[in-house]
């Protein structure tokens, strides 16, 4: 046999085994399995590089709050002193020495204390920062990823009726090309006008599900590269289905929500504990030191300087002693009014200026729990008259006309007019159900006080 030949089935072969490896067939089969909602949120947070900036950021800070505790580096001084100019003659005069000298100053007051502190507490700000973002990325994924849901189930529901709708224009062909059958033109082409128009709800479906899986994939594929120098394509979910049973979220605080007179004040309190809320307030503590940090330049900034000066014999013979001294320097704050006096108005300023912050974010947090609250209160009231009443009826309507026309007794029109109406009350029902779980989940992460709690998946919801 060929030696090529030969190879070639060899590598064949061992393709074949490597395919029908567990491993790859696991890769394939997580692939292929439908995007639940756990999945791509647990994806956003694992591949999120603001989470890991932010880290960073904390770092660094720690690392300056270490080093603004230290002392100044002393300064070192040599030189020649008294040295005669007629002859650079070390030992012609008395005066004449080298001398080594030594200084260190000392900080006003507290400031190396304070300012490791104010460090500190900046840093602390970021653990609240990055809780924040992953509940913000819950919110962002789950909202996106119920669009694809919507979106999807809209479509499986057009494609179930456009198999009536194309059996009733079978119906209305077949009733208008016979002597005795009562269709008229105009309802041969009204129907097929609407199973036009259902394909084109249809691709106006598929686009806007294209489009949020799109925006989607921003936060669940990874595009860093690997070690290859290659991005992984292997987590690109773009075309990948999502679950198709809506998942149900459990409000954080049902009795909160459905409350018809809340107060104001409870609304601050439950708020102060939001992370975002938390790290306005290390902001604020930190700008509260800075203030303190800022009384520290009315105080003197001492330093401490000693010096060595070594003296040759004199040329007689006679000995000469080295000599020693030692010394105290401070300034003296006296002109303040420019300088200390601004600076510490600065600081009190800018703590104002974030505590105004906080302020302003729980008033937007406020207005956003009433308006999510108003409305998810509307949604369960039309939800429940879809379920109990307009579903059924549209329903029965459709079934009574489609039953009319069949005896002879019915129009064609109404017929088509029966089953779109019930299709788009089905979609809308969708929509609701869809709507209810959006705006749980966005009064969930005002709530919250841990990011965990903002997608907690009670049960799976059937589409119907």
């Amino acid at each position: 046999m060929n030696i090529h030949l030969l190879k070639f089935f060899l590598y064949a072969g061992l393709l074949v085994i490597v395919m029908q490896s567990p491993a790859v067939q696991a890769a394939d089969q997580q692939f292929n399995d439908p995007l639940s909602l756990t999945t791509a949120i647990q994806l956003a947070e694992k591949n999120d590089p603001w989470l890991l900036g932010n880290q960073s950021k904390q770092r660094s800070l720690e690392s300056l709050a270490i080093a603004a505790d230290q002392l100044p580096d002393p300064k070192i001084s040599v030189g020649v002193m008294g040295l005669a100019a007629d002859s650079f003659d070390f030992s012609q005069e008395g005066m004449t020495q080298l001398k080594l000298g030594v200084s260190q100053m000392f900080p006003r007051g507290d400031t190396r204390q304070l300012s490791q502190k104010r460090l500190n507490t900046l840093a602390q700000q970021y653990p609240y920062q990055r809780q924040n973002r992953t509940a913000e990325l819950n919110v962002k994924v789950s909202q996106l990823w119920l669009s694809v849901f919507q979106a999807q189930e809209s479509i499986r529901l057009i494609e179930q009726d456009r198999e009536l709708f194309e059996y009733l224009v079978d119906v209305a062909e077949a009733s208008y090309t016979t002597v005795t059958g009562n269709t008229r033109q105009q309802d041969l082409i009204r129907a097929q006008l609407e199973l036009t128009r259902l394909d084109d709800r249809l691709t106006a479906l598929q686009q806007n599900k294209e489009q949020a899986m799109q925006q989607l994939s921003e936060f669940i594929n990874d595009y860093r590269p690997d070690m290859s120098g290659h991005v992984g394509a292997d987590n690109n979910h773009t075309k990948q289905a999502v679950s198709q049973q809506l998942p149900s979220i459990k409000p954080l605080d049902q009795s909160l929500i459905e409350s018809q007179d809340i107060d104001k004040n409870h609304l601050y309190r439950q708020f102060a504990h939001h992370p975002a809320i938390k790290a306005v307030q290390q902001r604020i503590e930190a700008e509260h030191v800075g203030v303190e940090l800022a009384r520290q330049k009315y105080k003197p900034a001492w330093g401490v300087n000693a010096a060595y000066g070594y003296r040759a014999d004199a040329n007689n013979g006679l000995n000469r002693a080295d000599l020693f001294s030692v010394g105290v320097t401070f300034d003296v704050p006296l002109f303040t009014k420019n300088r200390q006096d601004q600076t510490l108005k600065a600081a009190v300023s800018s703590a104002e200026a974030i505590e105004t912050e906080q302020d302003l974010l729980l008033r937007k947090m406020i207005a956003s729990f009433q308006t999510e609250q108003s409305n998810l209160l509307r949604l369960y009231q039309r939800q429940a008259l879809y379920k109990q009443q307009l579903l059924p009826q549209m329903s029965e309507q459709a079934e009574a006309s489609l039953t009319a026309y069949t005896n002879d007794d019915g129009d064609f029109a109404e017929v088509v007019r029966a089953r779109i109406a019930e299709l788009n009350a089905q979609i809308d029902a969708l929509k609701i159900n869809v709507d209810i779980e959006k705006t749980t989940i966005k009064l969930n992460y005002l709530l919250m006080t841990n990011p965990e709690q903002v997608v907690t998946i009670a049960m799976e919801n059937s589409n119907d």
